[in-house]
């Protein structure tokens, strides 16, 4: 039985300033490195939100530019307890956001921004009325 996620994998072309971007801007705690086993350089940087991780690996080289009409990952979407505070503090770190807040269709408030290497971000302030917040128990 599957009792959640519990990462999400991305190659990175600069493992500085997407540990900038992921730390810095949106708070992730940088949890611990793996070297990798074979030559023991530098790998795999973990990043921790509660119980959740982000694995950066290092030495992506190739660009995978998103488009709508795309099989497989399309993005990654992030819970907020408040999502005017989050993007000030995105903002005050040198980040733009690509999409203003808006309300969504599921009635929760949502924002968009791309990480250093275009990977697209859905922030999201959960309505307790939304299908999610009911789903997961919010008053």
């Amino acid at each position: 039985m599957i009792t959640g996620i519990t990462h999400l994998a991305l190659n990175v072309k600069d493992m500085a300033k997407s540990l900038d971007f992921y730390v810095r801007a949106l708070g992730f705690k940088k949890a611990f490195s793996i070297s990798h086993p074979e030559t023991n350089a530098p790998w795999i940087e973990y990043l921790q939100a509660g119980n959740q991780f982000i694995e950066l690996f290092y030495n992506g080289t190739e660009d995978n530019p998103w488009k709508p009409s795309l099989r497989g990952f399309n993005h990654l979407c992030l819970q907020v307890d408040d999502i005017n505070a989050t993007i000030k503090v995105i903002e005050n770190a040198g980040y733009v956001m690509d999409r203003p807040v808006r309300e969504g269709k599921d009635k929760n408030l949502q924002a968009w921004l791309k990480d250093p290497d275009d990977v697209r971000i859905e922030l999201m302030q959960i309505n307790p009325e939304s299908l999610q917040g009911k789903c997961i128990g919010l008053k």
